[in-house]
């Protein structure tokens, strides 16, 4: 009983003293590994070879008081869906004359609104109001190459269009530029990675990590025109400028 009680007191000091070298080598194996931690952003600056250009053909019909009109005049519509029908053949033809395909060529669905005017003042002092329908069909011309662009901006206000509305940039492989903009920003991340181990005589080892903390978005630039192609004439000169990209990363070297 002697001897079982000794060892048990033996096997009871082992673990004592075990157990504190235990717990200091899980707090040493549960260190956070040694790393350098890098956030990069970069911007991409693109010039456009794709532009979309916008405009609209409308017809109208006479315009009438609220209680002629309310009976609808259908021969009216008809007279007017016609001549809009017309000018849309003809515009489409004149821009396939100056090199369009006529796949790049898009109409959009009719579109039929009442507008309400001011009429001549009644004998009660109050004004007539007049109604008359507008009937609109929208286009979209996409431009391939944008030396093309003056020259189909002729086409268009040759062409009799109501309204321009505006030019959108693009590029043909938005893609390729987001690709792009995302390696100029990892290369910046390394870049000071390599900068700051230099600096502080440490050297580096392999990737821990890496993710994105801006991801590359490509955003059409915008050029707006005048509303009334009829009033006033397209400026000379349409100059694409350029599209920005921007794109940031997060990246971690373990420190060796």
């Amino acid at each position: 009983m002697i001897l079982f009680h000794s060892a048990r007191m033996l096997l009871l000091g082992s673990l004592l003293v075990a157990t504190p070298l235990l717990a200091i080598q899980a707090f040493a194996e549960a260190k956070p590994p040694r790393q350098l931690h890098v956030q990069a952003e970069a911007t991409l600056s693109v010039v456009p070879d794709r532009a979309t250009l916008s405009a609209r053909l409308w017809e109208r019909t006479p315009a009438l008081s609220q209680e002629a009109e309310s009976g609808g005049d259908t021969q009216a519509l008809r007279e007017a869906r016609e001549r809009l029908e017309t000018r849309a053949g003809e515009l489409i033809r004149a821009l396939e004359a100056a090199g369009l395909e006529r796949d790049a060529i898009s109409a959009g669905s009719l579109a039929v609104q009442p507008e309400h005017l001011a009429g001549s003042r009644l004998e009660n002092g109050e004004r007539e109001i007049l109604v008359r329908t507008r009937l609109e069909r929208p286009f979209r011309v996409q431009i391939d190459e944008i030396a093309q662009l003056p020259h189909l901006l002729d086409a268009l206000t040759e062409a009799g269009v109501n309204a321009l509305d505006g030019v959108a940039y693009d590029l043909v492989d938005r893609d390729a530029a987001t690709d792009e903009a995302l390696i100029n920003a990892l290369e910046k991340a390394r870049h000071k990675a390599s900068l700051m181990a230099d600096t502080l005589g440490i050297s580096l080892g392999p990737v821990a990590s890496v993710s994105e903390t801006r991801m590359p978005v490509f955003q059409p630039r915008m050029l707006a025109m005048a509303a009334d192609a009829r009033e006033s004439a397209p400026q000379p000169e349409y100059r694409p400028g350029t599209i920005d990209i921007e794109a940031g990363v997060s990246v971690s070297w373990e420190i060796e």
